[in-house]
């Protein structure tokens, strides 16, 4: 007998004490809204919503929190006890400093925030003796690029040419060796998960979305330009990305971690969300079908201009390889690019057209995408 996703996920969440880094992000408010929604006791530590406006305000998704700590997890003490106040079953780790530009700007920054934070939750997580499961969600950029045409699979090399893609490489190493050192899935075989904690990591593409504000990604670049009437700057159109809805790798993320409360051992190990091949799009293809949806507008390619300036590095062909999650977790992706183009921007235009309520409109994609499988 097949079981929904909404019944999996839903039979394994309802209750549960969950602890999520990052919440006030815009993936991090479409994780906690959905958690919420499924009965889970959602506990979130982060900084401040990072943009304004945000998700996270708008849906007002403090109030359906069980706890809400302002923190950063550089911020080791804090997070500790805030960590223990919870008492999780389940940790998932978004906090991150989550954009390519910045990382340029802010090298020493994004290397404390992504490797040393991730370093201080696992040590979180080693002195709280409730926590089950644990995962870290890193970034599809964690893998050396060599700008080939083949997807990356889980095995191959961690790098990353900008300080923001090495530190997501560098954090992947940092859970392997927590992995093998303290959080072993042998030992879980012999002793069973009442001892032991599964640890895994996530690794997802270019994730679209209702609710993203942050600078330099192209649909929120998008979004406020059309708003103004304004043409589409477009820094590099022939740049591919894997791109998947938000609901894409959250998805994943949920299964592997319910995955990892069944057979711990068997699932501590790290995983590829990504879309179907048709989704590995270039950016001007994805503009093209942003403009179809929203009905207007132009873009202008500044590519040459950026060359002009001295643009910083950025990649040019970036794949994953998810048959490790489809064979494995039974997880495979459910939306088209078309169809993730339509929800992202069917959400945007729903609040640019006024009255919007976001929860309810978020929550109402969510239901939306869940009867995919029904």
């Amino acid at each position: 007998m097949v079981i929904s996703l909404k019944k999996f996920l839903t039979g394994f969440y309802s209750g549960k004490r969950v602890f999520v880094t990052g919440h006030t992000g815009f993936k991090g408010s479409w994780l906690a809204l959905w958690l919420t929604h499924m009965g889970a006791k959602v506990y979130g530590y982060s900084l401040n919503p990072p943009t304004n406006p945000s998700l996270f305000d708008e849906a007002k998704v403090a109030e359906r929190l069980a706890g809400h700590t302002v923190g950063d997890i550089r911020d080791l003490g804090k997070l500790t006890a805030a960590v223990k106040e919870a008492r999780p079953e389940v940790v998932l780790h978004l906090a991150a400093q989550p954009l390519v530009r910045l990382s340029y700007a802010q090298p020493r920054e994004t290397y404390e925030v992504n490797v040393m934070g991730t370093v201080n939750l696992l040590e979180a997580v080693r002195a709280c003796d409730s926590v089950r499961v644990c995962q870290i969600i890193t970034s599809d950029k964690c893998y050396e690029n060599r700008e080939w045409v083949y997807p990356y699979r889980e095995n191959d090399p961690m790098g990353g040419f900008d300080p923001y893609s090495n530190s997501k490489g560098c954090a992947e190493l940092v859970v392997s060796a927590y992995r093998r050192s303290f959080f072993s899935p042998e030992q879980i075989s012999k002793q069973g998960l009442s001892l032991g904690v599964s640890v895994a990591s996530s690794r997802a593409g270019n994730v679209i979305g209702g609710g993203d504000w942050a600078e330099d990604r192209i649909i929120p670049d998008c979004v406020r330009a059309l708003q103004k009437g304004a043409a589409i700057p477009v820094r590099n159109p022939v740049a591919i990305r894997p791109w998947q809805h938000v609901l894409e790798p959250l998805s994943g993320y949920l299964t592997l971690a319910a995955k990892q409360g069944a057979e711990p051992a068997t699932f501590a190990d790290a995983f590829n969300f990504g879309p179907p091949p048709a989704s590995n799009i270039n950016v001007g293809q994805i503009v093209q079908k942003v403009l179809k949806v929203w009905g207007s507008g132009t873009w202008d390619d500044l590519s040459q201009h950026e060359a002009a300036k001295g643009a910083v590095h950025e990649a040019k062909f970036l794949k994953l390889d998810a048959t490790k999650a489809v064979s494995l977790l039974d997880w495979h992706p459910r939306l088209s690019v078309d169809e993730a183009i339509e929800y992202t921007i069917g959400w945007y235009r729903a609040r640019h057209a006024g009255g919007f309520d976001a929860a309810r409109f978020t929550l109402e994609q969510i239901d939306r995408y869940w009867r995919n499988d029904e």
